[in-house]
């Protein structure tokens, strides 16, 4: 056994391109030294700016025999009456390279035919991995790729070295015009010179340590982190945590080293946001807060290098970030001179959508929504601010400050809403209607944003749908699968009971002037099927398809209500009696389906002449009027629990009642206690799509 050593050298690779490459080093590597028939231990990639390496451990020095067999014309028509091989036959042995006598007689499903059986012998791996290596590298993918002057490959950025070692022997790998050999290279200023490496992922690692590169991410994460705290007591605070920076920063350094710096104290009169932006967003410089998570007018900037003198990597930090925050007062005291409400014709001058015409025009249908969504949930006195804030929303797409950080948008209106003294709400919402970003778990902090917030996706997503734009495959290029989760995302952490098809159909009145590109009916569904999709998506991450499908069957109009039925079935399908229960009421909803509906009547217990038929109409009865109570509180895990007290009831009338009687009165009075039944459950979830095996007593009704 010997240890498989592979690295790749090049020019300073984009830090977002590194731990996807790292990934599939991996797993493209332990694929195929499995295709290769070579056994391993484990295989581990590590990498930084300028390398990208691999390992694996325990390589076996050859491969396993493999064993084929390939199956021929049948016996039939490979032999003559006399037994001799026909042309079929010879023909098979010539094609698989064996003489006609090594043919065998072989039963396979379709009849003996006749069939060889070749033995490959395994090859040592020192000859098979050289070709294995290069389609590995070859088989990296990037968002973007380079070619260099001399090569016919691509790559990140150029290669400009190789090292491949197999238990400490070097392996002739090439990609372009580089080849491999056994050496590496350190820091690019601090230790430039060749290291011959011995081929064990240990002394890799620890010679780039000596060479001021940290190869292995997790522990130059460590490293990192330390410098950070470090740093973050030398600034007289803590470094405001930022796991996405720290990532990033993670593959832009091969070595960690934080340096203190310090801006002036009048920029901290800025909004912090705006501070905290320029400084992560385009310097790459952690922020500094206090005990109490103040902003402070520190900064942690972090070097690939260590430098001799800090104060000289000090200034040149604060000499840019100077800069920018002096760009970023000029916008923000110019900004201030207009009020918001004086901005808001200025959206009649920016395109929302070529079909769906300006921001201005974006910004009253938002508002039309909103009030609509606001009535539909009892909440008319919200109106009047809703108006207010959905005009005001997307007044600062026209600021300086947002055309400078685009990432601002809302929060600067936010605070131009409170600089000017507008009402606590408004600026809230003016923020929050952007909330959940992304994955985010932060949500609109009041009802004001939140119907913005659905407002304004229901917008983009009628709208542009409307329009015939569609969400294709990996293209989304107006969002709208963003836009259809943060509706659903905001509505159910609201608890908002709305109808789906009704907010569609307030959010097609207030695009009435809009030239739809088919029906209005049309679009409705096609909305509402994305919409469904979503939500399909959404909870098959963490809930059984069978009950998703069972419970958005029964209606998902009202998404809250539709979650909480299918919280409530979930909760019941870990109980034991579930199945049981399941397949019950899968036989009443199957007959209600065959009977299509009709010739079902109102009961008449005298027509009942089975023990079992009254017994469940007698239970029945007694679960009624409870399950309304509890469905009227929305309490769905108890209705499931006192609808699954009939199901002993329930299976002694499927085993000793003939529902399709002949005899028409008592087939309809029959098929109206099965309808009975079917009431009690019909509205929370369709049984028959849920998987659950029949009881072996069981017998069709």
């Amino acid at each position: 056994m010997a240890d498989l050593l592979f690295e790749i050298g090049a020019e300073e690779i984009p830090a977002g391109f590194v731990p996807g490459a790292l990934r599939q080093l991996e797993d493209d590597l332990a694929k195929a030294l499995a295709e290769a028939r070579l056994a391993h231990g484990e295989v581990k990639a590590v990498g930084t700016p300028r390398r990208l390496a691999v390992w694996a451990r325990d390589v076996a020095p050859k491969q396993t025999d493999a064993r084929t067999e390939a199956f021929g014309p049948p016996v039939a028509q490979a032999y003559d009456a006399e037994g001799k091989p026909t042309p079929a036959a010879t023909g098979f042995a010539r094609s698989q390279g064996v003489d006609v006598a090594a043919l065998v007689r072989a039963q396979t499903p379709k009849g003996e035919r006749v069939a060889v059986t070749k033995v490959e012998k395994g090859r040592k791996a020192e000859q098979v991995l050289p070709a294995l290596l290069e389609r590995l590298v070859a088989g990296l993918r990037f968002r973007k790729a380079m070619r260099s002057r001399f090569d016919e490959v691509t790559f990140a950025r150029p290669v400009r070295w190789m090292a491949a070692l197999l238990g400490g022997r070097p392996l002739k790998v090439r990609h372009g015009e580089v080849t491999s050999g056994k050496v590496t290279y350190g820091h690019r200023f601090l230790a430039p010179k060749a290291i011959a490496l011995k081929g064990t992922p240990d002394d890799y690692l620890a010679k780039l340590r000596r060479a001021h590169v940290l190869a292995d991410p997790e522990e130059r994460r460590a490293a990192l982190l330390a410098e950070l705290a470090r740093a973050g007591k030398e600034a007289g605070g803590k470094v405001r945590e930022d796991p996405a920076l720290v990532e990033q920063v993670l593959y832009l350094v091969e070595e960690p080293s934080a340096v203190v710096g310090e801006f002036e104290k009048s920029n901290l009169e800025l909004p912090p946001e705006v501070v905290i932006s320029e400084m992560r967003n385009h310097q790459r410089y952690f922020a500094v807060v206090d005990g109490k998570g103040r902003l402070k007018n520190r900064f942690v900037a972090v070097s690939a290098t260590r430098v001799k003198d800090p104060a000289v990597a000090r200034h040149g930090y604060e000499r840019v970030l100077r800069a920018r925050l002096a760009d970023a007062r000029f916008f923000f005291e110019e900004d201030r001179k207009r009020k918001l409400h004086e901005r808001i014709e200025d959206l009649g001058r920016r395109t929302f959508q070529a079909k769906l015409g300006s921001e201005l025009d974006r910004a009253q249908r938002i508002g039309a929504v909103a009030s609509a969504l606001a009535r539909a949930l009892g909440k008319d006195a919200l109106v009047a601010d809703l108006l207010e804030a959905s005009r005001l929303a997307k007044v600062d797409l026209n600021t300086g400050m947002v055309g400078e950080f685009p990432e601002l948008q809302g929060t600067m209106g936010a605070h131009y809403a409170r600089l000017e003294g507008l009402k606590p709400e408004i600026a809230d919402a003016i923020e929050d209607h952007y909330k959940p970003i992304g994955a985010a778990e932060e949500m609109p902090r009041s009802d004001l944003g939140a119907l913005v917030a659905v407002a304004d996706r229901l917008h983009s997503l009628v709208g542009i749908i409307g329009v015939g734009e569609k969400a294709t495959g990996a293209a989304d290029p107006f969002g709208l699968r963003r836009a259809a989760i943060g509706i659903l995302r905001i509505v159910i952490a609201r608890g908002y009971h709305l109808s789906l098809a009704a907010a569609v159909e307030q959010t097609l009145d207030a695009l009435s002037g809009v030239k739809l590109a088919a029906g209005r009916a049309l679009v409705a569904e096609q909305v509402l099927d994305f919409l469904r999709g979503r939500v399909r998506a959404a909870w098959t991450e963490r809930f059984d398809a069978d009950l998703v499908e069972a419970v958005l069957a029964a209606g998902s109009d009202d998404v809250v209500d539709a979650r909480r039925r299918l919280e409530a079935l979930a909760e019941a399908k870990a109980r034991p009696a579930f199945a049981s229960l399941a397949v019950a009421f899968k036989r009443v909803a199957n007959i209600q389906e065959k009977a299509g509906g009709a010739g079902a009547a109102a009961v008449e217990p005298a027509l009942l002449r089975d023990q079992a038929e009254q017994d469940l109409l007698a239970a029945l009865e007694e679960v009624e009027q409870e399950v309304g109570a509890r469905r009227a509180a929305r309490d769905y895990p108890a209705v499931l629990r006192t609808v699954a007290t009939l199901e002993p009831a329930v299976a002694r009338f499927f085993d000793d009642v003939l529902v399709m009687a002949d005899d028409p009165a008592l087939r309809a009075n029959r098929l109206g206690l099965m309808r009975r039944v079917g009431a009690l459950f019909s509205d929370l979830a369709d049984f028959r799509k849920i998987q659950a095996e029949a009881p072996a007593q069981a017998r069709a009704g």
